[in-house]
């Protein structure tokens, strides 16, 4: 099922996404509630800013499913994981998000960007005990990076390996 979610009705409705199961034209806390999330979800977070994506970003790392990816670059990625962990979410949490989303193909323009995700949903559909793709742009691939050291009192995470 793909769902559509967005505050504003202009960009979630049937007419842009005519091939989506549904849309949600809502406040985000309000779909979350109307969303059946499960083990076998991928949940993508493509908002217009950064406080959008935490409020999105706070919900889905509660859930259990199976991908969670947010666009962005290294450095919004890490801004807004600051914030989080300053807010009391647990590095735990944060640790297996794929953002920025999708591996690394060089890809520059929004159809390559959108092969690239999908690229990365298919390894971990097909991998997913897997911890990381070899190729995989998160800034939690190789563990924690080195700027968050500080906030995680020296928490480990395990870096990339390839399924086997």
């Amino acid at each position: 099922r793909t769902v559509i979610v967005d505050n504003r009705e202009a960009y979630a409705n049937a007419e842009r996404f005519p091939e989506a199961d549904a849309t949600l034209a809502v406040e985000y806390e309000e779909a979350f509630t109307q969303l059946n999330v499960n083990p076998a979800c991928y949940l993508i977070i493509v908002t217009r800013g950064h406080r959008d994506d935490m409020r999105v970003l706070r919900w889905a790392v509660q859930q259990d499913v199976r991908y969670i990816g947010m666009i962005g670059s290294k450095r919004k990625t890490i801004e807004v994981v600051k914030s989080l962990l300053a807010d009391g979410v647990p590095l735990e949490s944060l640790s297996g998000i794929h953002a920025p989303m999708g591996i690394d193909i060089d890809a520059g323009m929004p159809e390559e960007i959108a092969v690239a995700v999908v690229a990365e949903m298919i390894y971990k559909r097909h991998n997913p005990a897997a911890s990381w793709h070899p190729l995989s742009k998160s800034i939690f691939a190789a563990g924690v990076p080195k700027i968050l050291e500080s906030k995680t009192n020296e928490i480990s995470l395990p870096a990339a390996s390839s399924a086997s």
